[in-house]
């Protein structure tokens, strides 16, 4: 009777360390081999990285802006008037903030204009860069070394918008 009682006692325990084993490891710290670099975070639930604002990238490793930073050629067109130009786009204060040079839509403004990038997406806040009337706000979609605009310039006075739509490369 006592060496039955000792089995099955024996039995009980080994039968809850095996389940105490597979709970855990089962249910494991998802995270706990991520690494999410530039003040990203770590999503418990599938062990991916959330990025901060301005990086992408498996373990945020990547600043978006980056292939956005260079000089591009232009071509926009707008009500069937073609825009043949160069303009930069250079990095600006942010980890996600760029600056596209005053030549943007063929040298209309004077003064550079702020824009944000998130992952492949480029956009132009609206803003009057010259403070003189005329406004501009957009976006530009980056993929396989292009960008693909859509932007508009508007007359604050008689409320005139010109749209353009546009490829850099």
């Amino acid at each position: 009777m006592k060496n039955l009682k000792t089995i099955l006692m024996a039995s009980f325990l080994t039968v809850g360390i095996f389940s105490t084993a597979l709970f855990t490891s089962c249910n494991g710290d998802k995270c706990k081999d991520t690494v999410c670099n530039n003040g990203g975070t770590c999503n418990a639930s599938d062990g991916s990285c959330s990025c901060a604002v301005g990086y992408e990238g498996t373990n945020c490793e990547t600043l978006s802006k980056t292939k956005f930073i260079k000089n591009w050629s232009a071509s926009d067109v707008t009500g069937g008037n073609s825009l043949v130009y160069s303009c930069a786009i250079a990095t600006g204060a942010n980890a996600n903030a760029v600056i596209i040079s005053h030549t943007f839509s063929d040298d209309l403004f004077v003064n550079n204009i702020a824009a944000t990038v998130d992952k492949n997406t480029l956009s132009i806040a609206v803003q009057q860069p010259d403070n003189d009337g005329y406004e501009v706000s957009g976006t530009g979609t980056f993929s396989s070394n292009t960008i693909s605009w859509t932007y508009a310039i508007r007359e604050v006075a008689t409320n005139t918008t010109l749209s353009y739509t546009g490829v850099w490369q």
